[in-house]
């Protein structure tokens, strides 16, 4: 499987978006701060994740959250609850 997720930064309330294929060891290493995008906002807690069959449809998902802000808007609205 592969995932896109949202994790929310316990010290800056600020949102982060990424996509692995392990989702565990993924929020534990931005947890022990192992992730350059992430280091020094940790602890993190998951607020949200899509799972996806094929890397591509998950590689295209992270793409348009990150590059489309209607589409993160979207989402943001729809699991408004689940972010805060």
């Amino acid at each position: 499987m592969f995932y896109v997720y949202i994790l929310k930064s316990q010290r800056d309330n600020q949102l982060y978006l990424g996509s692995t294929t392990d989702l565990r060891r993924r929020l534990a290493e931005h947890n022990q701060g192992q992730s350059p995008a992430t280091k020094g906002r940790e602890p993190f807690t998951l607020r949200y994740y899509e799972a996806f069959l094929l890397e591509n449809d998950a590689r295209h998902r992270e793409w348009s959250l990150k590059k489309d802000g209607n589409a993160l808007a979207q989402l943001k609205r729809r699991i408004k609850a689940s972010l805060q």
